[in-house]
């Protein structure tokens, strides 16, 4: 169902409004830097575009004063008049479309709303990268709009990159997931979609955060503010880091932020082993360092890490942190290099960072309109095209969790009255989860499935709580009338948010009772819908007969009512899947989300954590997602051997392959990698895109996951047809596997490759020249 036919805004009417409203509010905004109107500073070196960008910076360094230096040092960035440089706010926020989180941005006028795409965590279930990067460049290209017409900055503290390593945790929903690999090629996609492709200009500067092992925001009277995360070495390497080493050196984004908590007694923010020595020096970030809000103050007044807050600034800036979100540099650090503590070469190093970001996003070019997307304005705002991206993103997104006896999709002459029920069923705002913005409009799930066929309404509970049954007899009667019944259940912002993480996994108050006397007292098919961030334990759902069918919404944006509206019939076939794991309540019942450990223990009574160390019992696994039509593979080409080349003269005797498993650093990884050539053919009736999910198995080690996503790969497969699919495994990335020192090893032996129901070993062996053999 196309777009103009849905409940979404006019997009010609939101321009016009948006137009006539340019001349009230939003004009284009003077230059930032190096105004050509402005003869005397103009003509500042660090003003000519013509000069290396690494000698203007220093120009413009050299230019300040050290009481101006630590004004910079914040994300209210302060003025410099007689250098002609305008104050600037760092802090805007893009996780899912521009947000109106932070002081950076604001809605109004000429911009009175943005496109919201789904929250994060239901586009990772697209497994789609593709899609990830399309998203980032609309949403940069509205970001860019709203700066040029002064509602907006140009640095963007998204996306979240941190595991979702407890179901609980209530920022869960702004994560790519579980998995370390998806959720670092999530960072790297999105990331190059806002920054743009220009080289080293940029169009936006993304940010991945919160570094590092952060996911617990308030838990059982543990707040992130006071938590010290203690955490291995082996699993802050193979699993914590994961994400943002991907998003520094495959996304090139300029930008990582610190998180509040301790990791190992340790501020993040205070600690140059994680900042200066492993994101700049090992990794080798082409960008800033910024501090979570009030982190350096946290760390000084609710830490107490240091005895003097001159000391907490002197501590931050050494150890690599370049910007600060919250006034503490400014106050701290002048007096800092007074006592001693810190050398004004540090404060300048730290500068040059932020600077150079600046420059690469043309801030000290001039004139804004005659740069390079110096044209987009209101009219490029919530266009029809960014509104259809974020209904595709959206569908994309769904997840088929259960579908007995075909009860989706829908059929129109069978089903011409849907009883709509349950306290999401009529959900606009809550469908864009948190860090949004305004949004253009809204289709909730009431309006999308009015599209199709005639409704009963009724809510069912007074919201998500549902703490009394005092609208359940109007619910069960509509679903007694109707052909068939549509249960908009689960979560929204007051059950699961940030600083407000989840007691358990169940349903909230009495939904589970209002889900199932509605299903029994259903004459028509009852298909249970979820909105969530987090996974909800649903097993009396999955395992009651008369719930025939379950979907997954995850926080679908702004068109999300549509989108479950085309599922439910067919429109669209469902392709997503699970991007966490869905635990019964019984996993969280006696596990402390402070516990860090992601592996299993016998020993403690430990279940571990995600699907690659936990081997108990699930509702729904991760990766788990159903289709109305079914998918067969085979694998047509693929090695049996592969040869691991070591650097240089190292043999396979020695240290190196120790325990039978070559350290990666002592191995030529380069383009190292397993190529497979599989074969997808869709053997049902329907049309319908496949997500093909590869994962490994490793060579038996009990510090090894059981199994990894090495790869994953998006398939549109016609009725009755087959494509084949390549799909490329860098061997040192992704089978290689992390010791209990911390140390990135590739295991000698054989690797077990999983693709749906289909296995194919690979061997791999240490040897002093690269071959691959068939």
């Amino acid at each position: 169902m196309g777009i103009g036919s849905l409940s979404l805004p006019s997009p010609p009417q939101f321009i016009i409004l948006s137009l006539l409203l340019l001349c009230a509010f939003g004009e284009a905004v003077d230059p930032f830097a190096c105004d050509p109107k402005d003869a005397v500073t103009a003509g500042f070196p660090f003003c000519k575009v013509s000069m290396p960008m690494s000698d203007r910076v220093n120009d413009l360094v050299g230019r300040l004063t050290l009481q101006e230096k630590v004004r910079l040092l914040i994300n209210g960035a302060a003025p410099i008049p007689r250098l002609g440089i305008k104050g600037y706010e760092w802090w805007s926020e893009a996780l899912h479309g521009v947000s109106d989180v932070g002081p950076g941005t604001k809605f109004g006028g000429a911009f009175p709303g943005a496109t919201s795409f789904p929250q994060v965590i239901s586009t990772a279930a697209s497994f789609n990268a593709t899609l990830w990067e399309a998203i980032g460049r609309v949403v940069s290209d509205e970001a860019r709009a709203m700066y040029n017409g002064g509602s907006a900055g140009l640095t963007y503290w998204s996306p979240n990159v941190n595991i979702f390593r407890d179901p609980r945790w209530g920022r869960g929903q702004e994560t790519p997931g579980e998995d370390p690999v998806l959720a670092g090629t999530y960072a790297a996609y999105y990331v190059k979609g806002l920054q743009g492709n220009d080289g080293d200009r940029l169009k936006v500067a993304a940010c991945c955060k919160h570094f590092t092992a952060y996911d617990l925001d308030n838990w059982n009277g543990v707040d992130r503010f006071h938590f010290n995360a203690q955490v291995s070495k082996q699993d802050i390497e193979d699993t914590f880091d994961v994400p943002f080493k991907m998003c520094v050196q495959d996304g090139n984004v300029a930008s990582v932020m610190c998180s509040y908590n301790e990791v190992n007694g340790v501020p993040t923010c205070a600690d140059p082993n994680l900042l200066r020595n492993t994101v700049r020096g090992q990794w080798k970030l082409d960008g800033y360092i910024v501090s979570d809000c009030d982190s350096v103050g946290v760390f000084y007044n609710t830490q107490h890490y240091t005895t003097t807050p001159e000391q907490a600034a002197a501590d931050a800036i050494k150890a690599g942190l370049d910007l600060d979100c919250g006034p503490f540099l400014a106050q701290h650090s002048e007096d800092a290099v007074k006592q001693g503590l810190l050398n004004e070469v540090d404060i300048n190093n730290a500068l040059v960072n932020t600077l150079r970001v600046q420059m690469r996003l043309g801030m000290f070019d001039g004139e804004p309109s005659v740069q390079p997307f110096g044209k987009l304005g209101p009219k490029d705002v919530c266009t029809p095209s960014n509104q259809e991206l974020a209904l595709e993103a959206a569908r994309q997104g769904i997840v088929l969790l259960k579908n007995s006896g075909v009860s989706l999709p829908l059929s129109h002459r069978r089903h011409q009255t849907v009883a709509v029920i349950g306290p999401n069923s009529d959900a606009t705002v809550s469908m864009i989860g948190n860090y949004a913005g305004v949004a253009c409009g809204y289709t909730s799930p009431l309006q999308g499935i009015g599209s199709y066929v005639k409704t009963i309404h009724q809510l069912g509970c007074a919201n998500v709580a549902c703490r009394d049954d005092k609208l359940f007899s109007a619910a069960i009667d509509a679903a007694r009338q109707a052909d068939a019944t549509v249960l908009v259940m689960g979560l929204d912002q007051s059950i699961e948010a940030e600083f407000r993480d989840r007691i358990g996994l169940l349903l909230p108050g009495r939904q589970q009772e209002l889900v199932s006397k509605v299903a029994k007292a259903s004459k028509g098919p009852t298909v249970l819908v979820l909105m969530s961030g987090g996974p909800i334990d649903v097993s009396f759902a999955k395992n009651d007969p008369r719930i025939g069918a379950i979907l997954w919404a995850g926080y679908p944006g702004q068109a999300g009512g549509a989108a479950i509206a085309d599922v439910l019939y067919g429109t669209t076939n469902p392709g997503g899947k699970l991007p966490m794991t869905w635990y019964p309540q019984d996993y969280v019942s006696n596990l402390a989300m402070t516990d860090m450990a992601m592996r299993s223990s016998r020993h403690r009574n430990y279940p571990g954590r995600t699907y690659r160390f936990y081997k108990g019992p699930v509702v729904y696994p991760f990766g788990h997602g159903l289709s109305y039509t079914n998918f067969v593979h085979t694998i047509v080409n693929a090695p049996h051997v592969v040869t691991v080349p070591l650097d240089g003269h190292r043999r396979s005797g020695n240290a190196t392959v120790l325990g039978k498993a070559i350290k990666v650093n002592h191995a030529r990884c380069n383009k190292l990698s397993v190529g497979l050539q599989v074969n997808v053919k869709n053997t049902g009736s329907k049309d319908g895109t496949h997500t093909m999910l590869v994962f490994s198995t490793p060579p038996a080690g009990h510090w090894a996951p059981s199994k990894q996503l090495v790869a994953f790969a998006k398939v549109y497969v016609p009725a009755r047809s087959e494509q084949q699919v390549g799909i490329s495994i860098h061997v040192c990335k992704f089978l290689s596997v992390v010791d209990q020192s911390g140390v990135r090893r590739i295991p000698i032996g054989l690797h077990r490759i999983h693709i749906g129901d289909v296995k194919h070993s690979v061997s791999l062996e240490a040897a002093t020249l690269g071959v691959i053999k068939s």
